[in-house]
This record gives C-alpha cells, sequence and structure tokens, in this order.
C-alpha cells in the first residue's frame, strides 16, 4: 500500500496543474490566444515536474505501467470534478456520477486481476496446433 502513496500524491499534484493548464484559461476570454497557449504550456511544465518522478518512482514500487495509467485516469477525474465544480461552477448530474462508477469498476479490473492468471495459464498448458502435411500428388506418366 505504501508504494501508491508517493506516486498517488505525485499524481494529484500533477494533474491538478495539468487540470488548471488545459481549463485554467477559459475565464480570460479577452487574452490573446497565443498568450493563452504560452502559459498554458508553463504550467504544464510544472505538471511534467511531478508527472514523471511519479510514474518512475511507481513503477521502481513495482507498480505495472497499467496500473499507473489507471491510477491517473481517476486522479485526473476527481481532480477535474472538483475543479469543474469549484471553480468553473458546473454541476454534476447523475451520468457523471455513472460514469465514475465505470472508471471504479476499471480500477477494481486493474488492480484485482494480476496478469499471469486464469487464459495465460489454459492457453500454456493448451498443445500447439500445428499444420498437417500435404500430400504432393505424384507427377503421372501421362503429363510428361
Amino acid at each position: 500500500m505504501q508504494a501508491y502513496v508517493v506516486p498517488g500524491l505525485l499524481l494529484i499534484l500533477s494533474n491538478t496543474f495539468m487540470t488548471f493548464a488545459w481549463y485554467g484559461f477559459l475565464g480570460y476570454d479577452k487574452k490573446p490566444l497565443w498568450i493563452m497557449v504560452l502559459a498554458c504550456w508553463g504550467v504544464a511544465f510544472l505538471e511534467y515536474c511531478f508527472m514523471v518522478p511519479a510514474n518512475r518512482i511507481g513503477h521502481q514500487a513495482g507498480i505495472s505501467t497499467g496500473q499507473l495509467k489507471v491510477m491517473q485516469e481517476v486522479i485526473t477525474l476527481v481532480v477535474f470534478a472538483v475543479f469543474s465544480w469549484a471553480a468553473l461552477k458546473e454541476k454534476l448530474t447523475w451520468n457523471y456520477y455513472v460514469a465514475f462508477v465505470f472508471v471504479l469498476a476499471a480500477v477494481f479490473m486493474v488492480f484485482y486481476f494480476k496478469p499471469g492468471g486464469g487464459a495465460k495459464k489454459a492457453d500454456a498448458q493448451a498443445p500447439a496446433l500445428t499444420a498437417a502435411p500435404t500430400a504432393t500428388p505424384a507427377p503421372d506418366e501421362a503429363g510428361k
């Protein structure tokens, strides 16, 4: 469990910066777009300063890349939901909650079922299928 704490905290920080980079500019309609793009790139740089270490530390602690990605997506959705509600004053409706349940189902699938079980064992024990040799007809005497 401790292997998930540091990467999780770093992912929360990185996703907070990324959410501001992607959506924080929406309140600045009067600013030229090119200025907003440059400002968002600067904020996104900070996101990478936390995302890269989170992935490296998590991977070195034995978290698979698939698990890191699912963890990151869940954190992204939670950070975005809070930002959307608090900063943009948008209401979360029932369909968002249903979508979050499906994402949590993905988390369960990735973290509960470990690789190497189930079908992989059965496939390893199954005999290999090989093509049967085909007989080539002997040349007939009339064809010479």
